[in-house]
Parts: structure tokens; sequence; C-alpha cells
């Protein structure tokens, strides 16, 4: 599952809005990530950008008439979407989603819609009044009716000077929704709750204690579980990164709220994931106001947090899956089979963290991955390849329940 958009075919159907332009740096990378791309351009679509342009960057001819194509012999709306893997539409303008909305076929793009059997992504991107409207409210309401999965617009400033909702959605987001239809939909119905990151237990308003993890890994956990249909909760601590496309996202500061919202979740989940790496002890006293540096006590005065692994363990479920994460320095598997028994987990993935290139803060990662019928060491890989594999034995479990 490392490159999910290899040797697929990819229909993007280009509309006319002069967001258009953003999607020539989509079919580039989409190339890169050897996809077959077939770009599609409405009439109005070739105002804005050089079906030349799109030709270039996805290396093969684009479709701009169906009646040209029909005077080659070919009937291109038809193999279009017979031979697609997925088609999206971006941006999709006021017009393109009315037509889809009714069930039109008057151009190649809405014909190559009728005809596919693809899941079709609609990313709609037009002036914020216009997205705002009854009738665009209306129609986008009817496409999901349809099975259409629709991307929501970002929100910023238009080219027509407006703020507002109607942004094109960043590639970031969409590619993950492109993926996610490329990916077989195994943990569709399953309801996952992943931690990630680390927490921050406040001394004063400027200090706190804390820890190196930058949530890399469950962040990648996390978009692996939405690619694959899983309906997602992520509960982050301080990170840096973005919230993951299709995810419900909760942020937190603190271990304690961390186990607050971790507790209200977990009744409800079927597979949670523990990956956030939680300060095991928070200041005894934490101080309203910054306390100047001649007034630091130099011993420092600490309680324990709760550790919310092991409550998870003593309140699992029958059938409910539990893994946990453990960042060691020696002994990885003496200490993970430790914590894998004592707090009833159907895996743990232990984390070398003497090493520069795994653990904490990198791109790359190998786990040991342990389980109650054996361990396995995972190739040294980056933490999407990673998560990926972790989801693999975590699918096959589940299967076996």
């Amino acid at each position: 599952m490392q490159n999910v958009f290899a040797g697929k075919k990819v229909v993007i159907g280009v509309t006319g809005s002069i967001a258009a332009f953003k999607v020539a740096g989509w079919v580039s990378d989409l190339a890169k990530e050897e996809a077959q791309v077939s770009v599609v351009m409405t009439r109005s679509a070739t105002e804005f950008v050089s079906p030349l342009t799109f030709a270039a960057l996805s290396g093969n001819d684009v479709h701009t008439d169906m009646f040209s194509a029909a005077k080659e012999n070919t009937m291109a709306h038809i193999s279009l979407g017979r031979d697609a893997d997925v088609v999206l539409i971006a941006p999709a303008t006021a017009n393109t989603i009315a037509k889809l909305a009714a069930g039109m076929a008057d151009d190649l793009l809405t014909t190559t819609v009728l005809a596919t059997r693809a899941r079709v992504l609609v990313c709609p991107a037009m002036n914020s009044r216009m997205y705002s409207h009854s009738a665009t409210e209306r129609n986008i309401a009817r496409l999901r009716e349809l099975g259409y999965t629709v991307v929501d617009p970002d929100c910023g400033m238009m080219a027509c000077k407006e703020h507002g909702d109607g942004r094109l959605p960043e590639w970031d987001e969409v590619k993950e929704y492109v993926a996610q239809a490329l990916t077989p939909q195994v943990l569709q119905g399953q309801r996952i709750m992943i931690t990630a990151g680390p927490t921050r237990e406040p001394l004063d308003p400027a200090r706190f204690l804390s820890n190196r993890s930058s949530g890399k890994m469950g962040y990648a956990l996390a978009k692996s579980a939405f690619r694959r249909g899983g309906e997602v909760t992520l509960i982050s601590g301080p990170s840096s990164l973005p919230a993951p496309a299709g995810v419900t996202m909760q942020r937190v500061q603190t271990a304690l709220e961390m186990y607050d919202a971790v507790l209200e979740h977990a009744g409800q989940c079927s597979v949670i994931i523990k990956a956030a790496a939680v300060a095991d002890y928070r200041p005894e006293k934490k101080f309203a106001h910054k306390v100047k540096k001649d007034q630091i006590d130099t011993r420092l005065h600490l309680e324990r947090n709760p550790d919310i692994l092991l409550e998870l363990g003593k309140r699992k479920k029958e059938g409910q899956i539990l893994v946990g994460f453990a960042a060691e320095s020696q002994n990885l598997r003496e200490e993970g089979m430790k914590k894998l028994q004592r707090k009833n987990l159907d895996f743990i993935a232990v984390n070398d963290i003497s090493g520069d290139s795994t653990g904490f803060e990198v791109e790359s990662n190998q786990v040991l991955l342990l389980g109650r019928s054996g361990a396995e060491l995972l190739p040294y890989t980056s933490k999407m390849h990673t998560a990926d594999l972790i989801w693999d034995r975590i699918v096959a479990q589940l299967a076996a329940l």
C-alpha cells in the first residue's frame, strides 16, 4: 500500500474557473506518483488554461470535445468512464454541479460521469455568494445523495477580492480523498480512535514539561485508517502537523485532558491505537503567573499522571482491539512484552529511540511489533508505510474475530 496511485487510471475533469490553474500541479503530482492521468476539459476551462499544459504534465492527450472524438471512431465518454478507477472534478463550477445534480449529459465531462461506475469526487470552487446560494446548496446536497464525494471548499480570499467559502481545497487534502477512492475499504463501518503527539504539563504560563514526540506516527496511522474507510477520531497533543483529511480532530494539551478525551470516546470504538507520548508526571504545583528565575525552587515536585493505556486495558470490551506504542532504548522485546501483558493489549509497537533515524521527530521508522502470537520486526521505512503495515496486521485481526 505504499503507493496507492501507481498504475491507477485517474480521470480529472476541469471546468471553467480561475482555479483551474491550480489543478495543473495536481496532474503533475499524480503523474509523478505513476498514475495514468486523463484530463477532460470543458470548453470554458480552455479559456483559463491551455489543453497543451495538461497534456504536457499528464503525458496524455487532453479531451475537450465529445464530437471530435466521435469523428475518430471512438466513444471517449464511454471508454474514459469505463476504464477509470476514480473521477475527480476540480475545480467544479456551480454550473457543472447543477448539471450533475440534474443528471444532465450535454458535454464530454458530464457524459463521462454518467457512464462511469468509479467513485466520483467533486471539488467545488466559486465565488462565495454563488457557493452559499440555496440552489447551489441544494445541488451539492443532491450530489451527496447520489453517492458523489464532495470535498468542501476552503475559506479565504477569492480572485474576485471577496472573502469567504468557495476556494478550491488544497491538494494535500484532496489527494487523501483520491487515495481513499483507490484503496479497498476494509475498515468501513469501524470506529477508530488514535492518540498522537506529546502532552505539555505546565509549570507556569511560560514553562512546561514535555518530550520530543512530533505526532508524525500517530497522524500517519490516522491517515492510513481514513484511506481504508475507517471513521477516525484523532486526539492529538500539541503538534505543528495539519489535521489529516477526513478525520475528526480533537486537540488537547495535558495528560489529564487526553485522559478525559480518550475515555469519552473509548466505549464506542472497535480499534484504539495509543501512539501519543503522554508525560508520566506533571508539576505538583502550577503557578498562575510566570515565576521569576531568582524565585525558582531548584527542586521540582512532581505527581504521577494516570496511565491511559493501562486504564483502557482494564475497560477493554470483548472484540475491541487495543494497540499501544512504547519508546525504548534497550531490551525492546522484553520491555514490550511486559507492557503487552500488563496492559491487556492486542499489539504493541516498540520504537527504538537510541538512534537518529527512528523514533522521535523523523520521517522514517522501524518498529518491533509484538502481538499475542509472536513478534515481527517491521522493515526500516517511512512512517506512512509503517502505519500501513501496522494496519495490515490489525485488519487481519479484525477479520479473525
